[in-house]
């Protein structure tokens, strides 16, 4: 079940730097490629906003 990433993001950037599968790539806010993520949880415990959220 991959990750998701809410409303709440402010476009910070510390979850893409530190996913190990870079799955995350840039927008108006971020956003997480299902087919990609690995399911870690690192970018969910890093993130300042609690913005995101497993699917």
């Amino acid at each position: 079940m991959a990750y998701k990433i809410t409303d709440a993001c402010v476009a910070c950037g510390t979850c893409q730097s530190e996913c190990p599968a870079d799955a995350i790539s840039e927008g108006d806010i971020y956003v997480i490629n299902p087919e990609v993520c690995v399911d870690c949880g690192t970018c969910a415990d890093v993130c300042p906003t609690g913005a995101i959220i497993q699917e």
